[in-house]
């Protein structure tokens, strides 16, 4: 583990939403590893300063910060994109990792109230964070917005209508945003990117202990999550802009 101080996002500043789950935690170690200045942000304050702390701890003193911040209110979430800017002068990234399921056995059985859960906590954060950064983002030489979906969004199964629909809505309005950055670039091509890191689920270690005999086929781990997201920033804006990029198979 090195300090980062010549990784290959020395220098950059990347803001994580969902920072204090599995994903978050991973994705906060690897982009500090790698030399980034990262500010986390999750709606639970306890969770999101052990992520903290153990990013920082294990990355051997990178700056790792976490900020509680309600993403379902816009002003918040422009607030929090201000302040990283003001602080550190530039925002590079928005990895947007804030996740939820909830599903029914049938199709029939499938509750609309699930809708309404899943609308503000996949769709209505994504429509936050990309409104709030997407200029601080166009203003960098390598604005990134990464958004992590799920292949579902692509081949909806009987009971997930609801999270099938919610991130296929999710992805539409990254995508729109892939498209502003596109037009932003003019003939040159575009200078930040906005794409879509497609999983069919995440598994982590913890999940693995509590269920020794379960195969977990076709899931990612947020290990290898965290190492495909630092990778966006390698590519050129131009090769992930308006992309999806497959962890899993293609349905």
């Amino acid at each position: 583990m090195g300090n980062g101080t010549n990784g290959p996002l020395s220098g950059a500043v990347i803001a994580v939403a969902g920072a204090g789950g599995p994903a978050g935690r991973a994705a906060l170690l690897r982009l500090a590893e790698a030399g980034a200045t990262v500010v986390g942000a999750d709606n639970d304050p306890q969770r999101l300063s052990e992520a903290v702390d153990a990013a920082r701890y294990a990355s051997g003193g990178a700056t790792v910060t976490g900020d509680t911040v309600d993403l379902l209110d816009l002003q918040s979430t422009r607030d929090w994109a201000a302040h990283i800017e003001k602080d550190f002068g530039r925002v590079d990234g928005l990895v947007h990792l804030v996740g939820g399921w909830r599903g029914s056995e049938t199709f029939t059985k499938t509750s609309l109230d699930d809708w309404d859960f899943l609308e503000l906590l996949l769709v209505k954060t994504v429509q936050h964070t990309s409104l709030a950064f997407h200029e601080a983002l166009q203003r960098s030489e390598r604005g990134r917005y990464v958004l992590i979906s799920a292949a579902g969004a692509s081949k909806p199964t009987a009971g997930n209508a609801a999270y099938s629909a919610a991130k296929a809505a999710a992805e539409a309005w990254t995508l729109a945003m892939a498209d502003y950055f596109r037009k932003a670039g003019g003939a040159e091509g575009p200078t930040s990117a906005a794409t879509i890191l497609v999983v069919k689920a995440l598994v982590h270690d913890a999940m693995r202990a509590e269920r020794p005999n379960a195969k977990f086929a076709g899931f990612t781990d947020v290990k290898d999550l965290a190492e495909a997201i630092e990778g966006v920033w390698s590519k050129p804006a131009a090769e992930v802009n308006g992309n999806r990029l497959w962890l899993t198979e293609k349905p």
